[in-house]
């Protein structure tokens, strides 16, 4: 058996799921609902407040959707209840990042700034941060492909580089430094 796969899903006091036709499973939270369809191969079961994955052989194929299909649901059920939320810091000398409503402004060095419209299941938010700390984005969705998915793109204007840690990196991120030149003894 698949070691995600046959863990069930417990399913918090505010969720509630159901199985919809066509293997659909349908999740409803505090912070509202998804869906996810399921593969036809694998069977699920919900009961007793747990939604079960099980899988009808040990082909690679079904062995790998098993626990696919279970962490899939598994994030739905966290998303609904309390959400996901990714930390950015901004480092470098004169990077900033302005929000207005779903409108995200970034000034990261280049000759002009960058606007990103950003999806409306992601809330973002830039908490005040004392003077000589770098700025820091908060992004939050109940979806976590998304919100990863719109992190990535924020990344990749300005990748951190080795040298002087220079960039967008996620909170917490160690980053791999390299040394630099040095001056030649004469």
């Amino acid at each position: 058996m698949s070691r995600i796969g046959k863990l069930p899903v417990n399913l918090p006091s505010k969720v509630s799921a159901e199985l919809l036709p066509g293997n659909v499973v349908k999740v409803k939270g505090p912070l509202g609902e998804m869906c996810q369809k399921v593969d036809p191969d694998i069977t699920v079961t919900i009961e007793d407040n747990q939604i079960k994955f099980t899988r009808p052989t040990d082909l690679p194929r079904h062995r790998s959707m098993h626990g696919l299909y279970r962490a899939l649901v598994n994030n739905m059920v966290v998303g609904v209840s309390e959400g996901f939320s990714i930390k950015q810091e901004f480092v470098g000398v004169g990077y900033r990042v302005d929000v207005a409503g779903q409108l995200l402004t970034l000034s990261l060095g280049y000759s002009h700034t960058i606007q990103i419209l950003l999806p409306e299941e992601i809330t973002a938010e830039v908490p005040q941060v004392k003077k000589g700390e770098n700025p820091v984005l908060v992004l939050k969705s109940r979806d976590k492909q998304l919100v990863g998915q719109v992190a990535a793109k924020i990344r990749s204007f300005r990748r951190p580089e080795p040298y002087k840690g220079k960039g967008i990196k996620f909170a917490g991120e160690q980053l791999r430094r390299k040394a630099g030149k040095t001056a030649a003894a004469k």
